[in-house]
């Protein structure tokens, strides 16, 4: 199996069958769309079909919009289209962290480079909402609040394990969210996943607060990754 064929395993197997506070849910576009497993299928194959080495960047937990429709982290249909050329029928969204990332992949050196050498999901790779009014729902994360992250917690690390066993270097991982390193943080002290963890700004607080610094932040991310487009 290369790296494409053991994120798609992981992918069709995966599943949440834990408790959540009253309020939560748990969504899994692999089973609730057919197509989410296609694009997602053919995502990999394009661009994760070799046994290389790659650098971790951690997320919180998929959006309802990205990751929880297409299935690949940070990657909108959109992008999914327009970068990846992976066209979805079944659904058209937006999401603002794909925006983002997508404009940082361009400076990287496009989007086969930056997948060559990174691999982006997250600890809890399902998208989580919360219902705050009867039949309306919240994109949330696993921090949100204390009993939810406990209840999540050893998934994460059983998680965050299995992603290792792609293929990711443990030498040193990126996470995306000062809130977010926090907890990420204190899994690692208690695992001993990875050596080093530098911490980036979230692309959606980027997108969502500091727009005009944009090309700041791009420039911060590539710095911190010391690339230039190769290993």
């Amino acid at each position: 199996m290369n790296f494409a064929d053991r994120v798609i395993d992981f992918n069709r197997n995966l599943q949440y069958t834990g408790k959540l506070p009253d309020g939560y849910f748990v969504l899994n576009p692999f089973m609730d769309n057919p197509e989410t497993m296609k694009v997602m299928r053919q995502f990999y194959e394009q661009f994760y079909s070799d046994n290389d080495t790659r650098k971790f960047l951690i997320g919180i937990n998929p959006s309802r919009h990205g990751a929880g429709v297409t299935g690949v982290p940070f990657t909108d249909t959109k992008r999914l289209d327009s970068v990846c050329g992976i066209k979805m029928t079944s659904a058209r969204t937006h999401e603002i962290s794909s925006v983002f990332i997508y404009d940082m992949i361009q400076e990287f050196g496009g989007a086969e480079a930056f997948y060559k050498n990174f691999y982006i999901n997250s600890p809890f790779p399902l998208a989580i909402i919360r219902e705050v009014k009867p039949g309306q729902f919240l994109n949330a994360n696993y921090y949100d609040d204390p009993k939810l992250f406990l209840a999540v917690k050893d998934f994460m690390i059983d998680s965050l394990k299995n992603h290792i066993s792609m293929g990711l270097d443990q030498d040193e991982a990126f996470i995306l969210g000062k809130k977010n390193a926090l907890f990420i943080q204190k899994l690692n002290t208690e695992t001993q996943l990875f050596k080093k963890l530098t911490v980036l700004e979230h692309p959606r607080f980027i997108q969502q607060y500091k727009s005009k610094e944009k090309d700041q932040y791009i420039n911060k991310y590539l710095l911190a990754f010391n690339q230039d487009g190769t290993k």
